[in-house]
């Protein structure tokens, strides 16, 4: 069985207060209290195509103000309108789009691996490519970081030696809102190598400050020794990018909530662990996927479930060690915490084609 994806829209208990001009929900404000506007019309059109009954959304509208006659007749309206009979149409085919996610979602369900994230040392390339890049599967593979000096070289004692006085771009405040990824410049600051480590050293667990990708373009330019100290995985990645990849550095409690990427991703663990939650791509219409590449879905909230009934995201879970890699099939909501402090290098330069995000149209919404 369908079911759409649950947004502000969508919840039955939430109508009621659902904002008819905010995508986020809340209470209806007072100014447009008894006023029907552009902005409900396009509300009471959203609702209509999400398959709300005509009941519960007239009871939105008197609860909001609007009288009841008019209630009736701005249904009327809508329901009648040349424009809301073709976006049903467009309607009925995403329909069949999520028919076949769906038919992914059952037929994955009886691979013999679909319950868990495999370990496979030292795959092949060959290996590789034809049992999981080419599949959507996530892997963690071992053996591979053996020679990185990175492995024998960085702690903390080492970037505070080597990079005390450089200064890099951290994001601060991430505790301050809810929105910290969505909304990530407003959470940068620049700090020197000294004070993050400081910081780091001291925090028991936090998720107010941390070192990611999104910090990638200057700390590049600033650390480029630290890619001396790495080796672009040969058998799996292109070479020729002898900086490719992105560093990432936090204290215990780090949190990246759910997300999918717009291209395949490894993940190498160089200190510390972090525990992974990851949901196959053909679950996103389980996952709230409210903006861009975001879910509404709480990663802590949510436990492993590997499996799951059709109508629940499958949930795997995994604790990635020091020396491993994980590869994170495009399309895979994952949500990232880090038990200890830790360091990863991620990339995205595969030898096989991972240009999926030049046909990507949606950047900005669902």
């Amino acid at each position: 069985m369908h079911r759409q994806p649950e947004t502000a829209q969508t919840r039955p208990e939430s109508i009621p207060s659902i904002d008819p001009g905010r995508e986020t929900g809340g209470q209806v404000p007072s100014a447009m209290l008894g006023r029907l506007d552009d902005d409900w019309r396009r509300w009471i059109a959203e609702n209509l195509l999400l398959d709300r009954s005509r009941e519960s959304i007239k009871q939105a509208m008197l609860q909001a103000g609007i009288d009841d006659r008019e209630a009736d007749l701005e249904l009327d309206d809508a329901e009648r309108s040349p424009y809301l009979k073709g976006a049903n149409l467009l309607k009925d085919r995403l329909k069949k789009r999520d028919w076949l996610l769906t038919t992914y979602r059952k037929l994955n369900r009886l691979h013999r691996a679909s319950g868990t994230i495999e370990r496979r040392h030292k795959l092949s390339r060959g290996e590789f490519l034809n049992e999981y890049y080419s599949t959507n599967r996530p892997v963690i593979i071992t053996g591979m970081l053996d020679d990185w000096p990175a492995m024998s070289k960085w702690s903390l004692d080492y970037f505070e030696r080597s990079f005390a006085n450089r200064e890099i771009e951290v994001q601060f405040g991430r505790t301050q809102g809810a929105n910290y990824e969505i909304e990530r410049e407003k959470y940068i600051r620049k700090i020197t190598m000294s004070e993050l480590i400081s910081l780091i050293r001291t925090a028991e667990s936090t998720n107010d400050f941390y070192l990611t990708a999104n910090n990638n373009s200057l700390n590049k330019s600033v650390l480029p020794e630290l890619w001396n100290d790495i080796v672009q995985i040969p058998e799996y990645l292109d070479s020729i990018h002898r900086q490719g990849g992105f560093f990432w550095m936090g204290p215990p409690g780090t949190i990246t909530p759910f997300h999918h990427d717009l291209t395949n991703n490894f993940m190498a663990q160089v200190i510390g662990r972090k525990r992974i939650k990851l949901v196959p791509s053909w679950d996103i219409p389980l996952m709230n996927n409210h903006l861009h590449c975001y879910s509404e879905r709480d990663g802590r909230q949510m436990n492993s479930s590997p499996f799951a009934s059709l109508e629940e995201p499958q949930v795997h879970e995994c604790v990635l060690e020091r020396g491993e890699v994980l590869f994170l099939p495009i399309g895979c909501m994952h949500f990232v915490e880090g038990l200890d402090i830790s360091v990863t290098v991620s990339f995205t330069n595969f030898v096989f084609d991972n240009d999926f995000s030049s046909f990507y149209t949606t950047y900005h919404a669902v």
